[in-house]
């Protein structure tokens, strides 16, 4: 199984001391907020979705920022003088220097001074942070899709509920994007299209082995820690950029360190076709993998509903009376009144929250109660990628047990349920 490392209780001592020490200096909206609304929270992985998080936490008047940490000094740095420059209009002084730069994840989790922290590194560091995050009682947002492996998404509930700490997955379509979404699952639930035959799901293919020309290591990276629990290879440019980049990096394509274009926004849409269907807590019970090629695959429900992995980007829901299809520019339906006609007090209805993923986060960590995009649910989503991967890889058909969560009958398939770490993070 995957098993996750922790940090030595000597190293989490020292740290801990020493943040405690540290003066922490607030900006004066912050001043202004009582004790029980401000969250201080520290950010791991500076690359793209982790900055454009930063610019939300430093709107938000109920949250602190008080430490960064990134493997790249450039983007470390630029990103600290953000929260600095934010943080300095809201003094009398004109200046801030309280936001902590870190090159160890373990260094920032360690930190007293911290209540939650966001996770968007790669997704073969989602699960070790959040984990050991989760086991010093600190409440969690981590990106999409949650885990890289089956078993990492299930240790990373049993860390959740075991230290009953808020976990917030980076599902943003549950929250944002107009409302296109709810809308859509509202309508779905609501029986407007009738019994759901089949739904199909857009997006891009399966992962594969890494096979980038070495590169030296560029200066002011850390690059053993940005490869950290995968298989051991030289640098390179196309997994770690050498600036501060505006592209999502392609390491996203590699079986190593993420789950290919079909985890990459399937794990938004799968998870949207999911909750849909009120299946986000459970999983296929087959999986049908076409003979060639990098779309097509069949996941079939015990219910007898099937997806597709395939089809027009976003998410087709095909159902007895018509059809439902919602991507983020848009929702649109066959026949058009569907959607015309408003639903009633007797419909299916989302509860109302913040349109904020972020804020929603910190909602409930303020009030305790479960997130829109609960750890549990961003397991099972990623699940769903997990278990087309596999299916592509191993061309044939599987099937699932989404209880136990192994394949029935097929011990190849269940080792790749899980990785062996690379050391030092193979350790319990």
């Amino acid at each position: 199984m995957h098993r996750i490392t922790r940090p030595t209780r000597r190293h989490f001592l020292a740290t801990a001391l020493a943040a405690s020490a540290a003066p922490l200096i607030l900006p004066s909206r912050v001043w202004a907020q009582p004790p029980s609304k401000r969250i201080n929270v520290g950010l791991i992985g500076m690359g793209m979705m982790n900055r454009g998080h930063l610019g939300g936490f430093l709107n938000m008047a109920d949250v602190q920022v008080v430490a960064l940490c990134d493997i790249h000094k450039m983007r470390l740095d630029d990103s600290i003088e953000r929260v600095h420059k934010a943080y300095a209009k809201d003094r009398e002084s004109g200046a801030y220097k309280g936001c902590a730069a870190l090159g160890d994840f373990r260094e920032l989790i360690a930190r007293k001074d911290i209540d939650a922290v966001c996770i968007a590194t790669p997704d073969h560091w989602h699960a070790i942070p959040a984990i050991l995050a989760a086991r010093a009682k600190k409440d969690v947002y981590c990106e999409k899709p949650l885990s890289l492996t089956i078993a990492e998404g299930r240790a990373m509930v049993k860390a959740a509920r075991e230290n009953n700490i808020v976990f917030q997955t980076g599902s943003q379509q549950r929250t944002e994007f107009s409302g296109h979404f709810r809308k859509a699952v509202e309508y779905i639930r609501s029986g407007r299209i009738g019994k759901v035959k089949a739904v199909r799901i857009g997006v891009g293919g399966p992962a594969k082995p890494c096979d980038l020309a070495d590169e030296a290591t560029p200066e002011r990276t850390d690059w053993e820690m940005w490869n950290g629990p995968s298989p051991k290879r030289a640098f390179s440019h196309v997994l770690c950029p050498l600036d501060i980049h505006k592209h999502f990096p392609a390491w996203r394509n590699y079986k190593e360190y993420a789950g290919g274009g079909l985890a990459d926004m399937g794990a938004h849409h799968f998870d949207i076709a999911q909750w849909a269907l009120g299946l986000d807590l459970t999983a296929p019970v087959e999986i049908h993998p076409p003979e060639k090629g990098d779309t097509g695959l069949r996941f079939v429900y015990a219910n007898g509903i099937e997806m597709f992995h395939g089809g027009p980007s976003g998410c087709t829901f095909e159902g007895e009376r018509g059809t439902i299809y919602v991507d983020r520019p848009k929702i649109t339906s066959t026949p058009e009144d569907i959607l015309k006609e408003p639903l009633g007090e007797k419909d299916f209805h989302l509860p109302v929250i913040a349109k904020s993923h972020k804020q929603n986060w910190v909602d409930c960590i303020k009030t305790r109660a479960k997130p829109v995009a609960d750890v549990e649910v961003g397991a099972r989503t990623a699940q769903v990628c997990q278990l087309g991967n596999i299916g592509y890889w191993l061309r044939r058909p599987l099937k699932w047990n989404p209880d136990k969560e192994e394949f029935i009958g097929d011990a190849e398939a269940n080792k790749l349920r899980s990785r062996e770490n690379r050391a030092p993070w193979n350790k319990a």
